[in-house]
C-alpha cells in the first residue's frame, strides 16, 4: 500500500496555497480574464466527447500549478497505481475497489464478461418478447426494487438514455423504481401494473437490505395473490423475479432460482455498481450493445485518468479546483445544473457518489481532520432551477460553486425528425440560457449594458465560480465517460484529503438504532433507554394510531 502522508495543512505546498488565496482573495473573476489573456484556452480540457471549461473558476495559473504540486506531494500517482493494481485501497473494510474492472475489455475480466453474457441473454429475451410470465404473457413492465446505489445509478442512466434507438424487433419495457421503505412507492407502482406482464428485479449487494427486502416481499405477495398462487410457487418466481446480488446463497434462500441470479462482487461499492449487473435496467433501456458502449465510454475515461499528466487530466483538475474552492476560498456548496432534461437525475446520483464517498471527518490513519472535505452537493435541471434557487446564486449571501452541463448536439434521432426544427430551437434556447447564467454569475453587471443604472435590489455582483461541461451528444458512450470522470474525481479528492472514499460507516448505525426503535414504537410506555424527544414522538404516533 501507499504510505500515509504527513499532516496535510502543514505541508509546504498547502501553506503556499493559503498565502496565494489571501493574495488573490480580493480579485474579481473578471480580473482573471484581464490578467490572463486567452484564459479559456489555458483552462479548457477535452477528451472522449467531453469539453470541460474551468476558466470561470476563481483560480489563477499560479494556483493551478501549486494544486498540481499538491497532487504530487500527496502521492496521487502512487495511489492511482494502487487503485488499478487491485490493492486494498478501502482500508477500513480491507478491500480493493475494482469497479474500473467492470468495464475492462481485457482477458483479466473474464469472470465479469461471463456475467455480461448472462445479462445479454436476459435482455435479449425481454426486448424480443421471448421472456414470458407464468401465464404465457410477454413482459411489458419491469420493476427495479433496490435502494441507494442499486437505484440511483440505474434510474439516472436509464432515464438519460431512454431515447437511444434499439435494434430492429426490440421493444423496451416500461421501467419503474421502488426504493422507499414506507411502501408508498411500491404500492403506487403495483397498483398500475398487470402482474401477468410484470418482471421484478430485486437488487441488493448484501441481499439483507431491509428497505429492499420489504419491498420485494410486498411485490411477491401482490404477484401471488393476483395470480392465485402460493408465495413460493416455483414457476411464478422463475417467470417474474430476477435477483442481483453479491450473495447468491441469500438470493436462493429468498426463492430466486439460480437461473435468474445475476452476481457481482464485494469489491464493487454500491455507488460504483451501475457498471455491473446492477445496471440491468440500463441494459433493458438501451440494449446490450448500448450497455457495452456505456462500459466502453467509462473505460475510455479510465485510460485518460491513468495516462494523462495532471494538467491535462480532467478528473484530477476537477478535483483540484474543488479542493481550491473548499479549502482555500471557503466555498463549501456546489450546485449541479444540467441544461438537458435527460440528466434530470444526475444531481441525486452525484449527491450519493460524492457525499457518501468523501463526507468524512477522519483520515485513513484514524485521526480527526482539521480541514473541510466534501462540499454539500445539490442541484436541479437548469431551466427549472432558474425558477427555484437561482435567486440565491445571483444575489444571496452564500458563495456557491456551480457546475453547468450541456449538450452540443440534440434531437438527431430519427424519432424526432418530424419536429426536429422546433425541438432544435428549444435546444438552442436551453444552451443560450446555460451560457447566459454562467456568464452573469461570473461577471455580474459587467455582462450587462454599461449604461444601465440599477437600484440596489437589481444589482449583480457576480464572482460566483462555475465549471461548464459540454458533451458532444448524450449517448451511452459519452455518459459512460462522464460518470467515470466523476468517480475518478472523487478518488483524487480523497487522496488529497487523506480519507477513504470507499466506505460509508456514517449510514450504518442509524439502521441499527432503527431496529431498536421498532420496539419503542410498538410499546412506547415500556422500559426503554431512549431520549425524551424520541420517546415523546413515539407516544404521539401511538396516540394518533389508537384514535384512527
Amino acid at each position: 500500500m501507499v504510505p500515509e502522508q504527513n499532516d496535510l495543512t502543514e505541508s509546504s505546498v498547502w501553506l503556499q496555497l493559503e498565502s496565494l488565496a489571501r493574495e488573490e482573495g480580493s480579485l474579481h473573476l473578471s480580473d482573471f480574464f484581464v490578467q490572463e489573456l486567452g484564459r479559456c484556452a489555458h483552462f479548457c480540457l477535452e477528451s472522449d466527447g467531453l469539453l470541460v471549461d474551468l476558466s470561470k473558476q476563481r483560480v489563477s495559473s499560479h494556483a493551478r500549478d501549486l494544486l498540481v504540486s499538491l497532487a504530487d506531494e500527496r502521492g496521487l500517482d502512487r495511489w492511482r497505481e494502487a487503485l488499478f493494481a487491485g490493492a486494498e485501497v478501502n482500508c477500513t473494510e480491507n478491500r480493493s475497489a475494482k469497479h474500473w474492472l467492470l468495464r475492462d475489455p481485457s482477458d483479466q475480466a473474464a469472470e465479469i464478461h461471463g456475467q455480461l453474457e448472462i445479462m445479454d441473454s436476459i435482455v435479449s429475451r425481454v426486448l424480443e418478447g421471448q421472456w414470458r410470465g407464468v401465464l404465457g404473457d410477454a413482459i411489458t413492465d419491469v420493476v427495479n426494487v433496490g435502494v441507494g446505489g442499486s437505484e440511483l445509478g440505474p434510474l439516472m442512466a436509464a432515464f438519460a438514455l431512454h431515447s437511444t434507438p434499439l435494434a430492429e424487433g426490440e421493444v423496451r419495457p416500461s421501467l419503474h423504481f421502488a426504493s422507499s421503505m414506507d411502501g408508498s412507492q411500491i404500492s403506487q407502482v403495483l397498483q398500475e401494473l398487470n402482474p401477468r406482464t410484470t418482471l421484478v428485479l430485486v437488487s441488493s449487494k448484501s441481499f439483507t437490505t431491509v428497505d429492499t427486502l420489504h419491498n420485494a416481499n410486498t411485490a411477491r405477495s401482490w404477484m401471488a395473490r393476483a395470480l392465485g398462487l402460493e408465495m413460493d410457487n416455483e414457476a411464478m418466481l422463475r417467470c417474474h423475479f430476477i435477483g442481483i446480488s453479491a450473495q447468491p446463497d441469500k438470493m436462493t434462500a429468498w426463492g430466486i432460482p439460480s437461473t435468474n441470479q445475476l452476481q457481482f462482487w464485494d469489491w464493487v461499492g454500491g455507488r460504483y455498481s451501475l457498471w455491473s449487473a446492477i445496471g440491468l435496467p440500463i441494459a433493458l433501456t438501451v440494449g446490450m450493445h448500448g450497455f457495452r458502449e456505456l462500459l466502453a465510454g467509462a473505460h475510455d475515461m479510465d485510460l485518460h485518468f491513468r495516462q494523462r499528466p495532471w494538467h491535462e487530466n480532467i478528473p484530477v483538475m476537477l478535483a483540484l479546483v474543488d479542493v481550491w474552492n473548499i479549502n482555500f476560498l471557503d466555498i463549501r456548496a456546489r450546485a449541479v445544473l444540467p441544461y438537458d432534461g435527460r440528466l434530470k437525475y444526475l444531481p441525486a446520483y452525484l449527491e450519493q457518489l460524492e457525499m457518501e464517498s468523501n463526507g468524512k471527518s477522519v483520515s485513513r490513519n484514524g485521526d480527526p481532520v482539521d480541514y473541510h472535505t466534501c462540499p454539500v452537493i445539490w442541484g436541479e435541471v437548469g431551466p427549472n432551477a432558474q425558477h427555484a434557487f437561482f435567486q440565491l446564486l445571483h444575489q444571496g449571501t452564500q458563495p456557491v460553486a456551480c457546475e453547468f452541463l450541456m449538450t452540443a448536439r440534440r434531437y438527431t434521432e430519427s424519432a424526432h425528425s418530424g419536429a426536429a426544427v422546433e425541438l432544435e430551437g428549444q435546444h438552442a434556447l436551453s444552451n443560450a440560457n446555460c451560457l447566459a447564467q454562467s456568464r452573469l454569475l461570473a461577471f455580474g453587471e459587467q455582462a450587462l449594458d454599461s449604461t444601465l443604472a440599477l437600484p440596489a435590489y437589481k444589482r449583480y455582483r457576480g464572482n460566483q465560480p462555475s465549471t461548464t461541461l459540454v458533451l458532444d451528444e448524450l449517448s451511452p458512450r459519452t455518459l459512460g465517460s462522464l460518470l467515470a470522470m466523476y468517480e475518478h474525481k472523487v478518488f483524487a479528492q480523497a487522496v488529497i484529503w487523506g480519507i477513504n472514499p470507499f466506505d460509508q460507516w456514517g449510514v450504518e448505525m442509524g439502521k441499527v438504532i432503527a431496529t431498536d426503535m421498532l420496539a419503542v414504537l410498538a410499546d412506547p410506555d415500556g422500559a426503554h433507554e431512549v431520549d425524551d424527544s424520541s420517546l415523546s414522538l413515539a407516544r404521539h404516533i401511538a396516540c394518533k394510531q389508537a384514535t384512527q
